[in-house]
């Protein structure tokens, strides 16, 4: 019986999870072969270790989100399938002038009555544009009807009378978005607005980190894994297969296969030259439509203890620099710990302007930021790391407007159907999304080889 050969390029979560779900899904032999450019798998799951201490803190993505209080939740039964034990993860508090608001009472007494009206009516309408349900269901199969986005996210903000209202939304979601209220839809900022309601999803982060995620994946995929191997070009033999071309070590090295996956963040697809000009043309229309770049910079350090428990107790707050930043009680992670660890997600133009900023200066901003309640942030220093991840995200994951699915994962169907693309771009830019798209391609495929004789 016929073996498939199938090639993916990429050792993210993309990539690995495609080579999972390959796994399960197929009912021929395969044969896959997974490039990696740099010397690790997992991509922007990241989970390093502190110097002074053996304490972990997130680099990369931070949470997961939980859909299984409204129907069944493909990441989270992953996650149980690997055996891996997941820990809540709960923040409702907004940190505004020195102040920690975490209800509607509290933004009443700092703001005033009319900033709680206008906050009262933007939740409203937010609420009433997309219910917990549709907000599960939000991902278009059969691509969405509606015209191009005319109008971006700040138009709706603009609408909103009471500056100090508009300011504490804006500071509640920008980390999220990763982007400025002008640079993304309407759509996807309320639906980053609507998501910190409970009512329509729970976070939650992997016990022991959350890169358990990408070695359990790569513990249990059969495949052939190349690290430092940068894939360089790809194309189409006129025999009908797929060539791939790497370097690895200053040697190209060129691979065949049936099938090729390309699951890259959208930013890296630039760095590939394809053959052809059919298929080209098709890849950078691709890249174009999706072309929406988000940044991120992370800013974590580690103190002799958590000296802010007295006040804070949540797994993170919203603090209001940086154009609103995420903060994180990354200590509360590891609960036995006698270290605090705190980690800063700034976000969009600020994230892209301060990463020209050498890591020294970065953490002094950081430790400048704390609140005025705790004071003591260098008295308790040890140690501090920065990690950029500029272009790394969306900021209009799926495009102004939705395609279907198939055509989101085929940038040419025609005369190169044995080509997809994998990525959370496609879907929510989120961890869910990105294994939304890898199970989609991998039953294509999987159909495919078994549909052949």
């Amino acid at each position: 019986m016929r073996t498939w050969n199938i090639g993916i390029v990429g050792g993210g979560p993309g990539g690995l999870m495609t080579a999972h779900a390959l796994q399960k899904l197929a009912d021929k032999p395969i044969r896959i072969t997974l490039f990696e450019a740099s010397n690790r798998l997992g991509g922007k799951i990241l989970t390093p270790q502190f110097q002074k201490a053996s304490v972990k803190f997130e680099a990369g993505a931070a949470e997961f989100y939980d859909y299984s209080q409204h129907d069944e939740d493909p990441l989270k039964l992953l996650i149980s399938e690997l055996g891996l034990s997941i820990s809540p993860m709960a923040g409702s508090a907004v940190i505004a002038n020195n102040q920690v608001l975490s209800n509607l009472d509290d933004i009443r007494n700092h703001f005033g009555a009319n900033a709680y009206q206008s906050l009262v009516e933007f939740d409203r309408i937010a609420r009433d544009w997309m219910t917990p349900q549709e907000f599960h269901e939000s991902d278009y199969p059969d691509g969405a009807n509606q015209k191009p986005g005319l109008y971006r996210f700040d138009s709706l903000l603009a609408e909103i009378e009471e500056p100090s209202a508009r300011k504490y939304i804006e500071d509640l979601i920008h980390s999220d978005l990763a982007t400025e209220p002008s640079q993304t839809s309407i759509a996807y900022g309320l639906q980053n607005y609507v998501m910190n309601n409970g009512k329509y999803m729970d976070l939650y982060s992997i016990e022991g980190g959350n890169e358990q995620l990408p070695r359990a994946l790569a513990a249990r995929i059969n495949a052939n894994v190349l690290l430092n191997h940068p894939v360089s070009r790809i194309d189409k033999s006129t025999e009908g297969s797929w060539n791939v071309q790497t370097i690895h070590a200053g040697k190209t090295q060129t691979h065949e296969f049936d099938y090729v996956v390309i699951a890259l963040p959208h930013n890296h697809l630039s760095s590939l030259t394809f053959g052809g000009e059919r298929l080209k043309a098709a890849v950078d229309k691709h890249y174009g439509y999706y072309h929406y770049p988000a940044h991120y910079l992370r800013v974590t350090i580690l103190f002799d203890r958590p000296f802010w428990r007295g006040r804070l107790t949540d797994s993170f707050w919203m603090l209001d620099h940086f154009g609103g930043c995420c903060l994180y009680d990354e200590s509360s992670r590891e609960p036995e710990s006698k270290y605090g660890v705190l980690g800063w997600l700034m976000a969009g133009s600020a994230a892209e302007e301060l990463s020209a900023l050498d890591d020294e200066q970065l953490i002094e901003l950081a430790l400048d930021s704390l609140p005025d309640f705790l004071p003591d942030g260098r008295v308790h220093f040890l140690e501090g790391h920065v990690y950029r991840w500029l272009n790394a995200v969306n900021a209009m994951p799926s495009g102004l407007v939705p395609r279907r699915h198939d055509q989101r994962h085929q940038p040419e169907p025609d005369e190169h159907p044995e080509l997809f693309l994998v990525g959370d771009y496609l879907f929510d830019s989120t961890l869910n999304g990105v294994l939304d798209s890898a199970n989609y391609v991998a039953a294509w495929i999987a159909t495919n080889i078994s549909d052949t004789l």
